[in-house]
């Protein structure tokens, strides 16, 4: 069986850089004009989701989505989520529509040809070792927050051990929805793991389930609260992926 299994991974797995990296190419003389002003980002945006939509039907996935609460048109938003799987980015970028958001995001990924071109022109880069860089992140976003845009964080940072169903959450999220009074709003991706996660020889084309919780009001919570607001927003992701 693993005589059979180890070739198709390989192909699947490779099958999935080409996808990405095709796409960036079909998409690039678009992707490239998009760039050119800040105010053009939700095109970005857009054209960003058909890329992540092209990817994840070429892979074979498809994605059904729960929202407990409706995003309101018009609001900025802090989103959160779990994060496993390569195909998390392009997952989240499916399903928030309306709501043009900013990816906070290492900038280890700014190194991947074609991809870092326009990831570090687009998202927020952080270098967590660096405590000036994590405190530029939040200059950057409230300037993004002020374009009426909202932000996107995977609280876990580095992608955890798969062995780990949820890791620890950083700070930086929980911080900016209580600095900016943005709603925040956790997302549960419940097959992401299986359906592509880190391990080379894994994968599988199948559906992707996600689960958009009630909003978490800043409102409700000090601003050293922080912690506080953390823990309930670990606690009920994990309660989700655990119930999966």
């Amino acid at each position: 069986m693993k005589l059979i299994q180890y070739p198709l991974w390989i192909f699947y797995r490779v099958w999935f850089y080409v996808l990405v990296g095709l796409t960036i190419v079909i998409l690039f003389p678009l992707l490239l004009v998009s760039i050119l002003k800040s105010s053009w980002y939700p095109f970005f945006f857009k054209l960003a989701r058909i890329w992540a939509k092209c990817i994840l039907i070429g892979m074979g996935f498809y994605w059904r989505v729960k929202w407990t609460q409706k995003l309101e048109k018009g609001q900025s938003y802090i989103f959160v989520a779990n994060h496993t799987s390569m195909t998390d980015i392009m997952l989240m970028l499916v399903i928030v529509k309306d709501h043009p958001f900013v990816f906070v995001g290492k900038k280890e990924l700014a190194r991947i040809p074609l991809f870092g071109f326009f990831y570090k022109r687009t998202c927020i880069l952080v270098d967590r070792s660096n405590a000036k860089s994590r405190q530029a992140v939040f200059k950057s976003a409230q300037k993004r927050i002020e374009n009426g845009l909202s932000i996107c964080i995977f609280p876990e940072g580095g992608v955890p051990d798969e062995s780990v169903t949820l890791d620890r959450f950083k700070m930086g999220a929980f911080r900016l929805a209580l600095d900016h009074q943005l709603p925040l709003v956790p997302i549960s991706f419940l097959d992401n793991k299986k359906r592509l996660s880190y391990t080379f020889f894994s994968g599988s084309p199948g559906k992707m389930r996600a689960v958009g919780h009630s909003f978490f009001n800043p409102e409700n919570y000090q601003k050293e609260s922080i912690k506080k607001m953390s823990n309930e927003v670990y606690n009920l992701l994990l309660n989700s992926l655990e119930r999966s």
